[in-house]
């Protein structure tokens, strides 16, 4: 036993004091036990142990060396240490005493009860654990209670797998597996499938695999160790929840009967869902069932190639019956609709992306691919009817079909229909008799109307904008030798866009509802504003009505009925806005060049020297100090930019007269070899009328001025005949009628005729009106001055056309002074290609022009051996 080293004693202290114990060690070396003898020798002053210390309590000893352990099983057959299985406390007791004075040699520590625990059986062991899994498995199989804990049938799965006897466990697992499925789902499966439809077997099996799940997971927390350690590396075979969902389907779906009831059910469903309303419960046992062919990787070879073929057969029968029973816009509509709702269930069922692709596939080429179909859903008279009734949704479900496809190009088909129904519809407002004052407005709108459904239904289809702009060129210059135009060839909508452009600038056009109530927003800046929004009115409404301006082949029309209406405005002083006139005078610079305006600048350059006339007039009359007892004002103007205007007879009144004569004289003095023909027909007069009921101004032209003139001497009462105005006033019956019924039938009647009426016949008799009255001082009357008559606008037709025919004849002689010879087709090509800025012409109208060049010997015909004719300059 070895001897123990006697503690140590700091100084000052107590040999038992807390902080001078140390530790005792054992040391049998003999340095130690020299040391031991020899204490004096140590500089440490030592303890001599002359007593024997006490004993060391047993329980104390027992104690220190308790080692708890667990209980152990030895599972390594014998090979390794001997394991207690069953906790042992050893007691250590000592030969002698400790810390003797009279030990000499080393001690002998003795552990008694010492034994060895015997080892147990580990086939036994494995049995039992099998025999434990087995009987658990059977519980979870026929669905009844655990006869072991989980934790318990984990540890033993764990134990087994260590001892490598994994491959016995997985192949017992598998057949048991394989057993419950025939025994407790497929029995009673098959067992209800006489009695149950295909719907209600497809609930039976959409139950039996979420109990197969149910029990398949608690199966694999049993078997975690196996999965995860034995399956895991072993890449050949399945893991458990593979396992058994391939016995599941092995058994179940793969045999003939209950597939195919499965899949009738499946399909049975979706036809179900396709011809009833939306069902959310009949959809979750579709999602189930979807996810179940996807768990049992049989949703590519077996359900995917029968819901395709019953969905084909279905789009079939429903596209030929629709086709034949539905007119254009409910087969757009229904069509859409079916696309839409098959490509949602199919987001909805979760199906995969290629079924989703085949579906979209069969239902294109079935409903729009077909060529039945594609003559249907493009038959001209189906779409201008949809763009008749302005079916937007229609029309823009009618382009998505004819887009789904960008490699078809089928949207470009579409240009036809639509260019038909643009010259169809186009051509009837340009040529309707009885609206013709509306056409602008309605071109307006159409031209409106297609931008938008070119917009919003064709999304800005690049050749479908092409062809809205073509088709509206080709119909807005059609012409048509009619009533309209004379007899002439004249392009109408020419005449009534330069009449609309007039109305603009007169300021007769009616403001928008926005910029009428936006005038009204502050009182207190009512005039400013309403001056500001008629601008802008008035600059919106130039933009939209030039819009149809480009359109315009041959601006002819446009610029002598443009011109006429021009120089009313000015010599009326009926412009709205100056600042607006300039506008459009920039305008039609811009679009047509400065040769287009020369004339029109001239007229505004005519009125500017005017006034200065007119100041120059009056300068004069005040050096004089001998004014007429008129105010006249007069406007000289060039004959070469304005427009002719017909003489008229009139016996104008002897101051009138003077005047005029005094200021030709003066013009004649400023302007020598000038010569000035006075066109009294668009002159104009202010009178001022004592009137029974009141005082009044009026604002009328100079041939009412002459008539009411007559009666300003004799009294009210006095009547004079239709032959004694005539005499007094020298005017024609067209002109007399026409005036006298201004004044006598008009909105303000100044005059009364007897017989009363509407008409002015040659045995009326006027008088001046005593009842006549109006709540304001200054009254304008000339506003039959404003309008044009038939005859004018005839006439401007008749020259329009004389001056195209002029046109092409000079361009047919510079063309044969530069060939000298050219035949017939080559002549008409080049007199076409060298007018249409102005217009395109028509062949016949050529032909004329030709040979009445021919008969003033300006060319010859020729004709050649091969039948050809050959026209000759003649220098």
């Amino acid at each position: 036993m070895p001897r123990a080293r006697p503690l140590r004693e700091s100084s000052g202290k107590e040999p038992n004091s807390r902080h001078s114990k140390r530790a005792a060690s054992f040391d049998d070396s003999p340095s130690a036990r020299r040391s031991s003898g020899n204490s004096e020798e140590s500089p440490t002053k030592r303890i001599k142990l002359d007593h024997q210390p006490a004993p060391i309590p047993s329980s104390s000893i027992n104690n220190m060396y308790n080692f708890a352990k667990p209980n152990h099983v030895d599972l390594t057959n014998g090979n390794g240490p001997a394991v207690m299985t069953k906790v042992q406390k050893p007691s250590f007791t000592m030969a002698k005493p400790v810390g003797t004075a009279n030990e000499t040699g080393p001690r002998k520590i003795v552990v008694k009860n010492f034994r060895k625990t015997p080892r147990s059986d580990p086939e036994k062991y494995t049995n039992g654990v099998s025999a434990q899994l087995d009987a658990s498995l059977s519980a979870i199989l026929a669905d009844e209670k655990l006869p072991h804990s989980n934790e318990e049938l984990y540890r033993g799965v764990e134990n087994l797998c260590r001892q490598g006897r994994a491959p016995q466990l997985y192949k017992s697992l598998r057949e048991k597996c394989h057993e419950g499925i025939k025994t407790y789902i497929e029995k009673p499966l098959l067992a209800q499938a006489s009695t149950l439809d295909d719907a209600a077997m497809l609930g039976a099996v959409m139950g039996a695999w979420e109990t197969w799940n149910s029990r398949l997971k608690t199966i694999r927390s049993i078997y975690f160790f196996l999965d995860r350690s034995y399956l895991l590396n072993s890449p050949s075979l399945p893991s458990i929840e593979e396992m058994g969902t391939n016995e599941f389907r092995d058994i179940i779906f793969l045999p003939q009967p209950l597939r195919l009831r499965i899949l009738n059910g499946v399909c049975g469903l979706v036809a179900a869902d396709r011809e009833t309303q939306y069902n959310e419960k009949r959809r979750d046992v579709l999602r189930k069932a979807i996810k179940m062919f996807h768990a049992l990787s049989v949703y590519t070879s077996s359900f995917e190639p029968e819901f395709l073929a019953r969905s084909s057969s279905y789009f079939s029968s429903w596209s030929d019956q629709k086709a034949e029973s539905l007119d254009l816009a409910q087969y757009i509509d229904e069509s859409v609709k079916l696309i839409e709702d098959e490509l949602e269930r199919c987001s909805s069922l979760g199906l995969d992306s290629t079924t989703q692709k085949t579906i979209e596939t069969y239902l294109l080429d079935l409903l729009v691919d077909q060529e039945d179909r594609q003559k249907k859903l493009l038959e001209t008279k189906g779409v201008s009817q949809l763009l008749k009734e302005d079916k937007e949704d229609t029309l823009r479900r009618l382009y998505s079909l004819l887009d789904w496809r960008e490699s078809t190009n089928l949207s470009e088909q579409l240009r036809v229909p639509f260019e038909a129904y643009i010259s169809e519809y186009g051509s009837d407002i340009i040529f309707d008799e009885a609206r013709e004052h509306e056409m602008v407005p309605r071109l307006l709108a159409f031209k409106s109307k297609l931008d938008l459904v070119w917009k919003k239904c064709f999304r800005e289809h690049e050749g479908l904008g092409h062809s809205l702009r073509e088709a509206f060129e080709a119909f807005i210059n059609k012409s048509k030798r009619s009533t309209m135009t004379w007899g002439t060839d004249n392009p109408k909508p020419g005449e009534m866009i330069a009449k609309y452009v007039n109305l603009i600038l007169e300021g007769r056009m009616k403001v928008s509802p926005g910029h009428a109530s936006a005038t009204k927003a502050d009182n207190n800046e009512d005039v400013d504003m309403a001056s500001e929004d008629e601008d802008a009115e008035i600059t919106k409404q130039l933009d939209q009505v030039l819009e149809l301006f480009r359109f315009l082949h041959g601006k002819a029309v446009f610029e002598a009925f443009y011109k006429k209406a021009l120089a009313k405005r000015l010599l009326l002083n009926r412009s709205a806005s100056a600042d607006a006139e300039k506008s459009m005078l920039t305008r039609l610079a811009s679009e047509c060049g400065a040769g287009f305006t020369h004339n029109l600048e001239q007229m505004f350059k005519d009125m500017e020297l005017a006034r200065e006339e007119v100041k120059s007039y009056n300068l004069m009359l005040d050096e004089r100090e001998k004014r007429p007892d008129i105010d006249l004002t007069v406007s000289v103007l060039s004959s070469s930019a304005w427009p002719s205007y017909p003489e008229i007879s009139l016996n104008i009144p002897r101051n009138v007269q003077q005047a005029a004569t005094l200021f030709e004289e003066h013009y004649k003095q400023r302007h020598s070899g000038r010569k000035l023909e006075w066109k009294h027909s668009q002159a104009h007069c202010q009178l001022k009328a004592v009137l029974p009921k009141g005082v009044k101004e009026f604002v009328v032209s100079s041939l009412q001025a002459v008539i009411l003139l007559l009666f300003s001497n004799p009294s009210s009462n006095d009547e004079l005949s239709y032959v004694q105005i005539q005499a007094e006033t020298g005017l024609d019956d067209i002109q007399l009628k026409r005036t006298l019924q201004s004044l006598a039938c008009g909105q303000y009647r100044v005059l009364r005729k007897n017989p009363k009426g509407k008409e002015v016949n040659t045995d009326d008799t006027f008088l001046v009106n005593a009842n006549f009255s109006h709540p304001k001082y200054r009254i304008k009357i000339n506003n039959i001055q404003a309008q044009e008559t038939k005859e004018e606008n005839k006439e401007t037709h008749e020259r329009v056309a004389a001056d195209r025919h002029f046109e092409t004849q000079a361009a047919i002689v510079r063309i044969m002074k530069g060939r000298k010879t050219i035949t017939h087709a080559n002549l008409v090509v080049e007199v076409i290609n060298a007018t249409k800025s102005r217009g395109v012409l028509d062949q016949a109208d050529i032909k004329s022009n030709i040979e009445k060049l021919i008969d003033k010997d300006y060319m010859e015909r020729e004709e050649r051996d091969d039948g050809l004719n050959v026209y000759c300059y003649v220098a």
